[in-house]
């Protein structure tokens, strides 16, 4: 299996590299969506190509192409060797010389690579139809969405590193618009990712689509204020993802985080831990190496309220006089070395989330957020967000919220956190996955009526 790619590796030393890196990738995907019963989209998708890394005078030489085949390789190692030249880059650049054996190099469910494509289709439709059967105040599922994904990668440098790892996972995702009677709509949504087909069960996730528009009807916007708010396990998800950056060691030294220097001191609650975890499974993006072929490894990026490490690629390690964590990424052939967790998430509580508005008394249960990209500012921390909700009276949920802004700090955040629920969530899968419990912060500012 390395044989070709060894050669590669063989021949831009040989062209003059000091050291040199192949990376080759491939990934298939299919994916399928229903309207109205019949088929509204469909996709079978399959990409692979290959990347050459290189070291020669001191920078980094990078090339890549979908051409996989030996006779591309000479144009490649060119391309590398030409990209180099040009370079003047201060930063030192590696290539990592460990030889160690990985547990475990595959989390591939073989079982869902035989599922046919009658059998994703007959599953997006059903998932439709349950949606309509479940209430008769849905007046259209907009999408119903069946998807598989595998990808392979395998990394091979001169150090004598060789990495092969597979992966795949299945996602049906269900959109609905309920009638609240009264001429207005309301839409709610719901997914399941998994690397088991026989998980992808139509009637609960059209159940909680339906049940998550159904739960707005009515919904009306609030008094101003600042108030106790519970984070719903993926409002929680969706905000550390957009700020998970601030814990990039590269992000730290560009300026782009201030958690620069912080390591060791406490920026958060002291109930609070954040694992980016690595294992099989656990939120379908984990992986035995990160993108420069170093065994992963679980950590708490933040224990107990202390910032333990920073992410760290090679580079951002050396820069910061550390040893990297794992948390280089190469989400395809095409991409540069960057940073990344694996799976991200704050640990969960054995508190049940019921326990958490018991806590708040009187506040808002945020539940989505609208407008990440341009309300969100990833170095400052701040964040003003339209979001919408339910109510918390007397310690329960009562009406449906919504019109309504958030506005805080994501470090001040981590700071005021109070309670963790034990309702693990994670998002999307990818070359990252972030999960969250709900949680319970002292307080946001909601502007509303």
């Amino acid at each position: 299996m390395f044989e070709k790619y060894e050669k590669l590796v063989a021949m831009a030393i040989k062209a003059g590299f000091e050291k040199a890196e192949a990376f080759y990738s491939e990934s298939s995907s299919f994916s399928v969506s229903v309207y109205e019963g019949e088929i509204d989209d469909y996709s079978v998708e399959a990409t692979a190509g290959l990347s050459l890394r290189g070291l020669i005078g001191g920078q980094m030489g990078y090339a890549s192409t979908e051409e996989t085949g030996e006779d591309a390789f000479d144009e490649l190692i060119f391309k590398a060797k030409e990209n180099a030249l040009l370079l003047e880059s201060e930063d030192k650049s590696f290539l990592y010389d460990g030889k160690e054996t990985l547990d475990w190099t595959s989390a591939v469910n073989p079982k869902l690579d035989e599922v046919t494509a009658g059998e994703k289709i007959a599953l997006a439709k059903k998932l439709e139809k349950k949606c309509f059967v479940y209430d008769k105040r849905v007046t259209k599922v907009p999408t119903s969405n069946v998807a598989t994904e595998s990808d392979f990668r395998l990394l091979v440098n001169s150090e004598g590193c060789k990495r092969t790892f597979s992966r795949n996972y299945a996602l049906a995702y269900a959109e609905t618009i309920v009638d609240d009677g009264k001429g207005g709509q309301m839409d709610g949504m719901a997914y399941k990712v998994t690397n088991d087909f026989a998980e992808l069960n139509a009637d609960a996730i059209a159940k909680e689509a339906v049940e998550d528009a159904l739960c707005y009807v009515g919904a009306q916007s609030i008094p101003s204020g600042n108030m106790p708010i519970v984070m719903r396990n993926d409002a929680m998800a969706t905000l550390l993802k957009t700020f998970q950056t601030v814990f990039f060691g590269y992000a730290a030294q560009k300026g782009m985080s201030l958690l620069k220097e912080k390591e060791g001191e406490f920026i958060a609650s002291p109930i609070l831990t954040l694992w980016d975890d690595p294992s099989d499974g656990l939120g379908l993006a984990g992986k035995p190496f990160d993108g420069e072929g170093v065994p992963t490894r679980k950590k708490a990026v933040i224990e107990n309220g202390k910032l333990n490490t920073l992410l760290y690629t090679l580079k951002s390690a050396n820069m910061a006089g550390k040893t990297t964590t794992g948390n280089a990424s190469r989400g395809s052939y095409r991409a540069m070395v960057g940073t990344s967790p694996s799976n991200l998430y704050i640990a969960p509580t054995e508190t049940p989330v019921e326990e958490l508005y018991a806590q708040a008394g009187n506040g808002v249960r945020i539940d989505s957020m609208m407008g990440m990209h341009s309300g969100a500012n990833p170095i400052s921390g701040d964040f003003s967000l339209l979001a919408k909700g339910m109510r918390i009276e007397n310690g329960v949920l009562t009406t449906p919220v919504e019109q309504i802004t958030i506005s805080g700090n994501f470090y001040e955040v981590l700071k005021s956190i109070t309670a963790i629920g034990s309702d693990l969530k994670f998002g999307f899968p990818g070359d990252s996955a972030v999960g969250a419990p709900s949680v319970l912060l002292a307080g946001l500012t909601v502007t509303g009526k």
